[in-house]
């Protein structure tokens, strides 16, 4: 009598596995008990033993195939002993109660997991900035089973837009981290899991697979036995998930030489793409030992590993801001030099005031609101354009942006309203969004809604730029460095003047050549003079 062997349900909510090893064929006559086949789950590698003696008469999966849930794994032709007792009773795909053992053995951890995890909560990632759908998991700050006390940081996180710091919800102990350091998590998904302090830990037992024979619960020690044989059965198994063994056959790795870095040497990804790394380094090893031998030649180093580095976070943003910048945006550069003598002069006369309040003074807040001010009569250098460039919409305030050299990337946090503002205020403001984005922890809201940008590349000892329009601004300059350079007064005398060259590119769709020329030499007026500020200070 020939009869298929339906695979059982093999752990709560698991409807395939990868079929790891046969370790029988078509043609072989196996025992009941004996085992058939290693199966990989998401949880666990699972041994399915023999329900009836009989004669293999075949195979329905290859190794690597993906077996289903309540689907046939084998036929087998019964011993006339065993084909009466199961005509005599009706048929069941769950496995008999050895089998059942086996196999709870391999999912008593995950479903001890199961258990105590309905008290803990998962953390669910919320909306940390407009439009983010994901970020880079920078750095956790705690690992599993530490104790959190509420509002206590647990992890660096940094999306596209700046680096985020996310705090523990309540206090509890850490049972799950989602992610590893480097991994992308999702907003709206589970970034850690948390068992509070308030939680009643269940201890339920491990859940059984059903099965056709009524029996009793087997004993504690039974259990553990079983346990303790099922895993030693598994030594010399590569513990590892379908997706990581497609990849070792696609390298034609065989992965049981592969070092696991999990807990218990289970394999991941990583360990397969080192394996293979390092197995080309020793075959062109070999291949220049061979060619250095052959011809009695120097030995020569082997050539230095390619070091590949994935782009995210605002190196991510900043590639996506250029790109969209210089395929949609025609720009023109104009350039000038303004000369700013006075303006260190009276900076130099304030700077002591400033300091008294606690307030670093530099010229930055001083071209800032002379921007602003130039701004009120040239409103289309603080406008943007519709996606299709048929409309301009003058913005009602003056959110300059100052480009930032962090440590995460280039970063234009904007002081909002700059029109509103004294010059101790915009210093302030300036000290602030400096610091934070040198430390990577700009929040979203100073990164949004600026309206036209500054970048300083004088600070870093540039004289001269042409730099990228941040869409969806239309302009942007570039200020040199402040260089002590001879020029000629009214006199005709050669003087010590303190110069600083700018440039400007603008958005050519909705900016000319005459706008921004006119825009730039009001703006550098109220610089050389700063006196002329006061006449159109509202």
């Amino acid at each position: 009598m020939i009869k298929d062997f339906i695979l059982p349900d093999i752990g709560e909510g698991i409807v395939e596995c990868e079929l790891v090893e046969w370790l029988i064929k078509e043609g072989d006559r196996i025992e009941e008990d004996q085992p058939v086949a290693d199966v990989m789950t998401d949880k666990a590698l699972v041994q399915i033993p023999a329900p009836h003696a009989g004669l293999v008469t075949k195979l329905y999966y290859k190794q690597g195939d993906t077996a289903k849930v309540h689907s046939p794994l084998f036929a087998v032709d019964l011993d006339e002993e065993e084909g009466d007792s199961v005509a005599s009773a009706p048929v069941s795909p769950a496995m008999d109660p050895v089998a059942v053992a086996a196999v709870q053995s391999q999912t008593a951890a995950a479903d001890t997991q199961a258990s105590t995890a309905a008290a803990t909560i998962d953390f669910i990632l919320p909306d940390i900035g407009e439009g983010i759908i994901e970020c880079e998991v920078v750095e956790w700050m705690v690992a599993v089973g530490d104790r959190l006390e509420e509002d206590q940081p647990v992890v660096d996180v940094m999306t596209d837009k700046a680096l985020v710091q996310i705090p523990a919800p309540r206090a509890g102990v850490v049972t799950k981290l989602y992610f590893a350091q480097g991994e992308v998590a999702k907003v709206h998904g589970p970034l850690f899991a948390l068992l509070p302090d308030d939680a009643a830990v269940a201890t339920a037992p491990v859940t059984s697979v059903s099965t056709p024979i009524a029996t009793p619960a087997a004993p504690a020690a039974a259990v553990a036995a079983s346990i303790n044989s099922a895993t030693d059965s598994f030594k010399g198994k590569a513990m590892a998930s379908p997706a990581v063994r497609r990849i070792a056959r696609e390298f034609d790795i065989d992965i049981r030489q592969v070092p696991g870095s999990g807990k218990n040497g289970r394999i991941f990804k990583e360990d397969i793409l080192r394996f293979q790394r390092s197995a080309e380094q020793a075959a062109g090893s070999v291949e220049a030992t061979t060619a250095t031998l052959a011809t009695v030649a120097p030995a020569t180093a082997a050539p230095a590993e390619i070091r590949v580095e994935k782009i995210r976070g605002i190196k991510a943003a900043m590639a996506r801001q250029m790109t969209l910048s210089s395929s949609t945006i025609p720009h023109f550069t104009y350039g000038d030099e303004v000369d700013v003598t006075a303006l260190l002069a009276l900076r130099t006369q304030l700077k002591i005031k400033a300091e008294q309040q606690g307030i670093r003074l530099t010229l930055m807040p001083f071209i800032m609101k002379a921007m602003a001010l130039a701004i009120q009569k040239f409103p289309i250098l603080n406008s943007q354009v519709n996606a299709d460039c048929t409309e301009i919409h003058y913005q009602p305030h003056c959110n300059i942006g100052m480009a930032v050299d962090s440590k995460l990337g280039l970063m234009v946090p904007n002081i909002k309203k700059v029109e509103t503002l004294s010059i101790l205020q915009i210093a302030q403001e300036v000290t602030r969004l400096a610091e934070a984005a040198r430390a990577g922890r700009v929040s979203p809201a100073d990164l949004q809604g600026g309206t036209i940008s500054i970048s300083n590349i004088g600070a870093l000892g540039g004289t001269y730029a042409s730099p990228v329009v941040n869409p969806p601004e239309v302009a942007i300059v570039a200020l040199g460095k402040t260089q002590t350079l001879p020029r000629f007064n009214a006199s005709g005398d050669v003087v010590a003047r303190s110069l600083m060259n700018i440039s400007w590119s603008g958005d050519h769709r909705i900016i000319d050549g005459g706008t921004i020329a006119r825009f730039s030499l009001l703006w550098q007026s109220y610089l050389e003079d700063p006196s002329l500020m006061l006449l159109d200070l509202s």
